[in-house]
């Protein structure tokens, strides 16, 4: 599906044509910047778009295959961008991830989402309000789409911090049924970092001209300061990762600990019953020989001997903290 396709010429929108075919032309005849937005396209859709701009065979089999790593490519004169848009659901507490997948060649730029449909639609407003930075050409779409995930990551690393939180909290309050939580939350920031840990690196790229020579001077200023706020995210979500390890393990021994202690009230329990057990189990052997059987005061004796056995295990066991 087509959401949005446009031609822009010295930063303005010029024309939205109705079909690829009237993109196709317009591009040729206007020599301006074409932007296509693709969502779930259809093979006709995208096999149409790859004949035209002739797009390298190993770049375009992925995006409608199965779901990539964020990564930088060159294929010939195309670049091919993955990025991974992330959104945190207040809902469910969980990330969700979306796909965008961008083609910049030197008049065009195809975006192919798979996820949520409007996820680019700020973009284009942004740089359509910008003629100044629309006018740098290809590129400065792409910066902007780039800008546009990772600013929409800080919302996903507050979230996350507050469930960290959350679940510190639950750790040394004793609950019980918290390392579920920590494997699923474990998962999540995984696959959280996975999106974000290349950026730095692709952004390094761009901006030292290895992908895209001859990058405006303005521009890199603007890919720096993305590039800075990757970073740090990057940095966030590792410290993440290192903070969740550490609570699982308070968590594991936690419950080493509680287990300890109820084996522990068990261990002393039998002990204290063990006594008694055995010294009734001793006098109850009928045997005609043994000592104090007819004793008169036996069977009392009895009686308080495994009382004072009882309560002297009793006083022992809890002044070593095991009941």
């Amino acid at each position: 599906m087509i959401v949005d396709n446009a031609i822009y010429v010295d930063g303005c929108r010029a024309e939205e044509p109705g079909s690829l075919q009237e993109t196709y032309e317009a591009v040729r005849q206007r020599h301006g910047v074409a932007w296509i937005g693709l969502y779930k396209p259809t093979a006709e859709e995208f096999g149409s778009v790859v004949r035209e701009f002739g797009l390298h065979p190993l770049a375009v089999e992925d995006p409608i295959k199965v779901p990539l790593r964020t990564k930088l490519e060159r294929y010939n004169g195309t670049l091919f961008l993955v990025l991974k848009a992330a959104r945190y659901l207040d809902e469910s507490e969980t990330v969700e991830f979306d796909e965008v997948y961008a083609f910049v060649g030197e008049n065009v730029v195809v975006t192919v989402l798979r996820g949520e449909p409007a996820a680019l639609a700020a973009v284009r407003e942004r740089l359509e309000g910008d003629p100044e930075l629309l006018r740098l050409g290809p590129e400065a779409i792409l910066y902007a789409i780039i800008e546009r995930v990772v600013d929409g990551y800080a919302p996903v690393v507050e979230g996350l911090e507050n469930d960290i939180d959350e679940i510190e909290t639950e750790v040394f309050s004793g609950n019980a049924g918290v390392s579920r939580r920590i494997y699923e939350l474990s998962r999540e920031v995984i696959e959280f970092q996975r999106a974000t840990e290349p950026l730095p690196a692709i952004l390094d790229r761009l901006i030292g001209g290895s992908e895209v020579p001859e990058v405006d001077a303005e521009l890199q200023k603007y890919l720096h300061v993305v590039q800075d706020h990757a970073l740090r995210i990057t940095e966030r979500v590792e410290g993440f990762r290192q903070l969740l390890q550490n609570i699982l393990s308070v968590n594991l021994t936690g419950a080493s600990i509680a287990q300890n202690d109820q084996v522990k009230k068990i261990s002393a329990w039998a002990a204290i019953l063990f006594a008694p057990t055995l010294i009734g189990t001793v006098y109850g052997m009928n045997f005609d020989y043994m000592p104090e059987l007819h004793w008169r005061y036996g069977y009392p004796f009895a009686i308080v001997l495994m009382i004072m056995v009882s309560v002297t295990l009793y006083l022992v066991f809890k002044r070593r903290g095991w009941l």
